[in-house]
């Protein structure tokens, strides 16, 4: 998962971001309103994480924007505000959830993963797609019932087509989704190659069809043949 943590406490920041990272996921973090509303507007999450009292602003607004902007990441509000009408303010303008500070690790994890689920898989705990079947909790990948050895890129690449079955997806927005920020240090698109190509190799052997398709000049589209 591409997860975007937005929290000016530097200590709860770092903290997700290792429980996260350590995962398997990729974690992008800002501390103050004007930097997350530039991320929004610059990339895509699987899901934000958004605290309210932010300097420089209400982390309620960048609710607002993310709707105006008709953004489709998942949100999870984690903020000290208890109250009922803070929780059902923040859900009736756009978020999936409210996690009241504070809270365990395990929990949050928890929350996000069902979150991306509920947008991405309609909540399932396994994505189906012919004879590839993943389990998105235990992150087992089978072809036919048999088990396929994945590295953690590859089976994020692997989730990511699912999500995005029958669409043209360009080497930027996969690029982005594997490698986060860390995109911009070097030149992502021949490791980017390797891993298709290794993850299409694995499917083959496994008994898969070849479902990864090469779009001239312009990216990848997975979906039936």
């Amino acid at each position: 998962m591409k997860i975007l943590i937005i929290e000016d406490e530097p200590s709860l920041r770092e903290s997700i971001i290792t429980y996260f990272t350590g995962e398997g996921n990729i974690c992008e973090a800002v501390a103050n309103h004007s930097a997350a509303i530039e991320k929004i507007h610059l990339y895509d999450y699987d899901c934000i994480l958004l605290d309210l009292n932010l300097p420089g602003g209400d982390g309620m607004t960048i609710l607002s924007e993310l709707k105006r902007i008709n953004k489709k990441d998942g949100v999870l509000i984690i903020s000290a505000r208890n109250s009922l009408d803070d929780k059902l303010a923040g859900l009736n303008v756009g978020a999936d959830d409210y996690l009241v500070k504070p809270f365990h690790l395990s929990e949050l994890q928890a929350r996000v993963t069902a979150i991306v689920r509920r947008k991405n898989f309609d909540g399932n705990n396994f994505i189906v797609f012919n004879e590839i079947k993943v389990n998105t909790v235990s992150k087992n990948v089978t072809i036919n019932g048999r088990v396929l050895t994945l590295t953690r890129k590859e089976y994020e690449l692997l989730i990511y087509f699912l999500a995005n079955k029958g669409k043209v997806i360009s080497k930027t927005a996969i690029a982005e989704h594997l490698w986060g920020d860390e995109m911009d240090l070097i030149d992502r698109h021949d490791f980017i190659y390797t891993h298709i190509k290794n993850l299409r190799r694995k499917l083959i052997e496994s008994g898969s069809l070849d479902y990864i398709k090469s779009m001239y000049g312009v990216g990848y589209k997975f979906g039936d043949l």
